[in-house]
């Protein structure tokens, strides 16, 4: 099984080519199936599009992980930010949420807002099934 991130926004935004598998992430489809988005769009996020935020592994940011794995997190995180914050317009707003693939539709643990640009990346913890709302 893998880890999934999913965003959803009231906007369409450009999808990565596979070939920036490079990059620290990039928006387009890795482990999730048109299943799999349907099912994360149903049951946890409030917008009409959804994408995968695609690298090795999900955005999951928690205690219990290996620091490397969460350091590398809050990189991709602090990234998806930057990103978002160039496509959306004020008041808008994008929600993460990650997951175990197969798990999209399971019911989720946790839910926080946070401004895209007005918080302290070492002070918050975004465990799998938790649904955050970044509001700019």
């Amino acid at each position: 099984m893998s880890l999934a991130s999913y965003i959803g926004c009231n906007i369409e935004i450009p999808i990565n080519d596979e070939e920036y598998s490079d990059e620290l992430f990039y928006i387009g489809c890795c482990f999730a199936s048109e299943f799999d988005l349907l099912q994360v769009k149903k049951h946890q996020f409030t917008t009409p599009l959804v994408y995968e935020v695609s690298s090795h592994w999900g955005i999951e940011i928690s205690e219990c992980m290996n620091p490397e794995t969460c350091a590398e997190s809050k990189m991709k995180l602090m990234k998806l930010c930057e990103v978002m914050d160039s496509y959306l317009g004020k008041g808008d707003f994008f929600e993460l949420y990650s997951c175990w693939v197969g798990e999209e539709a399971e019911k989720r643990d946790g839910e926080h807002t946070l401004q895209i640009n007005n918080f302290e990346i070492d002070q918050i913890e975004i465990p799998e099934k938790t649904l955050v709302r970044f509001e700019k």
